[in-house]
């Protein structure tokens, strides 16, 4: 009986710990992808100078689309 409630007890801790790496890779994070007309495309990360300066315009050029 002890077994089976250890094997039970490792098993939730394991999917409790799965969840949570799930979780945090499933969280978006903000970027500014940029296509060009070669087809190339770059990626830039949320918390970078260049993506500070873009950011802000594409939200403002979402929200003008979606209104």
């Amino acid at each position: 009986m002890g077994r089976r409630r250890l094997v039970a007890l490792l098993l939730g801790a394991g999917s409790l710990l799965g969840l949570g790496l799930y979780a945090k890779r499933g969280h978006r994070r903000e970027r500014v992808d940029l296509y060009f007309a070669d087809g190339s495309m770059i990626s830039i990360a949320g918390d970078s100078p260049n993506a500070a300066r873009l950011l802000p315009l594409t939200r403002d050029a979402l929200r003008a689309v979606r209104a």
